[in-house]
């Protein structure tokens, strides 16, 4: 009897045998020298035995995959009858679409102190996600379309899964975002509050240019500064220079998040533009969605996972903008999932270095690491009832790939790219310290029991991670989108 999510297989191929698994603990950086060097030679695999949760339905299923695209999938538990390559018993498990995540910070280049691709990337491969989309403040900054080659590039070399980079808008430089390759990027990333460098766009003759002008989504984040610099001064006046991290929420607020959003969406509806608003933390903030298709909304896991009582045991380690408010909030982001309020969950995946993470309000940086738990963690909530598993299918590999267009991937659907990703319930586990991959080496999520493990991720069909070993070697793809 094979065992839940056992893999099979007969005599390797050649190119099977120069590109084994490696384990977590011997794995190099160095590229290969062909982006889809497992693809040299045919390769037919079928995942069979599990329950298949694709397009509003979970059915029991099988998948056949060949070369990287899938090219069947046949209903019922008997397996299909062929020659095979490879065969997945996947008998108590779920098969799902590899997780698309449509906001990452991975630090690269210029603050690979705290991240990389390489390292990022493979901790999203652990994590079952196999596509994300890296957000623009680095450092040189992706505001040009220099800097966005060069940011490509560097992923061909690097990034294990598959990888797309939004392009950043400042006030200097609407014509170029307005005028890159559609077919290039996801979208445009702009930063009405909260930002980094020259990244903050508080022009209001330039926001005007930009949403009449785009063609592409505008991702938005959306905190009123002046707002948060009055709230920061009365903190300080009060509690000291570096007032305690519980004043947070305080300080970056509802009233800062409600009136940067309102002002999105009054942008939005006024010149048609496709806008998407990152990381809703309010209630009150939910009332501007869920009745224009053109304008959506994200959650991130740390805001449906945490609320402000939190800030006592976790700490800084939870200081993350926009700030985690109350349960109340979290409760009504949570019930949004549902009803079409909330279209995407990203992570806002944000490393820092521990030492960054030390002080207050003031000092401590902003951000954490949570790509590799995403799932997971989302799985927790579908235990708890919160949502189904095939609600959260949409929300995180669906939805993601309608919205930024993504060509043939987020679904398990023929001649689709084969982002496939294996489940298996009732496999308790704890983060430790040892199972984290991201290169800061730390979590919120340390000491938390997961009752769900991620078995096995296939990225274009090819099997990059398999209960706890991973093949180094591999490179995902740059995603490519559909104009429309």
């Amino acid at each position: 009897m094979l065992r839940c999510c056992d893999f099979i297989c007969g005599e390797l191929l050649p190119s099977q045998k120069s590109h084994h698994l490696t384990t977590t603990t011997n794995y190099t950086i160095s590229p290969p020298q062909h982006n889809n060097h497992f693809f040299e030679e045919k390769m037919k695999t079928l995942i069979f035995g599990g329950t298949v949760v694709n397009e509003g339905v979970a059915r029991k299923a099988s998948v056949i995959v060949d070369n990287d695209v899938i090219t069947e999938i046949v209903e019922g538990t008997d397996s299909p009858r062929g020659n095979y390559d490879s065969v997945v018993d996947v008998t108590g498990c779920f098969v799902l679409p590899g997780v698309i995540d449509d906001h990452v910070h991975f630090r690269d280049p210029g603050l690979t102190q705290k991240a990389d691709i390489e390292t990022e990337s493979r901790a999203a491969a652990f994590g079952g996600v196999t596509s994300y989309f890296d957000m623009p403040n680095t450092n040189p900054q992706t505001t040009t379309l220099e800097a966005l080659d060069d940011k490509y590039a560097d992923a061909a070399r690097k990034s294990h899964v598959n990888y797309g980079f939004f392009i950043g808008a400042t006030n200097d430089n609407i014509d170029v975002v307005t005028s890159v390759d559609p077919h290039r990027v996801p979208g445009i990333k702009l930063f009405m509050g909260s930002s980094t460098g020259n990244m903050l766009v508080d022009r209001k003759e330039v926001l005007q240019q930009l949403f009449t002008k785009a063609q592409l989504p505008i991702m938005t984040h959306c905190e009123d500064t002046d707002i948060i610099n009055r709230n920061m001064a009365e903190a300080k006046a009060k509690y000291g220079d570096d007032p305690a991290v519980e004043h947070h929420p305080e300080i970056r607020s509802e009233e800062a998040c409600w009136q940067s959003t309102r002002l999105a969406v009054e942008l939005a509806e006024q010149t048609g533009a496709r806008l998407h608003v990152a990381h809703l933390t309010t209630a009150r903030e939910l009332q501007l969605f869920g009745s224009n298709p053109r304008i959506t909304a994200e959650a991130v896991i740390a805001h449906l996972f945490f609320s402000d009582a939190d800030y006592a045991t976790l700490g800084t380690r939870i200081k993350c903008n926009p700030a985690i408010k109350t349960a109340a909030d979290r409760d009504a982001l949570r019930a949004a999932l549902n009803d079409g309020r909330i279209a995407t969950i990203g992570t806002d995946h944000a490393p820092h270095l521990l030492a960054d993470k030390q002080g207050g309000c003031a000092r401590a940086a902003s951000g954490m690491p949570m790509v590799q738990f995403s799932l997971v963690s989302m799985l927790e909530l579908v235990d708890e009832g919160v949502l189904t598993i095939e609600r959260m299918v949409e929300l995180m590999a669906h939805q993601p790939a309608q919205l930024f267009r993504v060509a043939q991937r987020g679904f398990l659907r023929k001649g689709y790219q084969a982002d496939i990703v294996i489940v298996k319930p009732h496999s308790p586990w704890t983060v430790t310290k040892n199972v984290i991959q991201s290169k800061c080496k730390w979590s919120p999520m340390e000491g938390h029991e997961y009752q769900w493990q991620v078995e096995q991720t296939f990225c274009n069909g090819h099997l990059i991670y398999n209960k706890g070993s991973f093949d180094a070697a591999y490179r995902g793809e740059e995603m490519t989108y559909d104009k429309r």
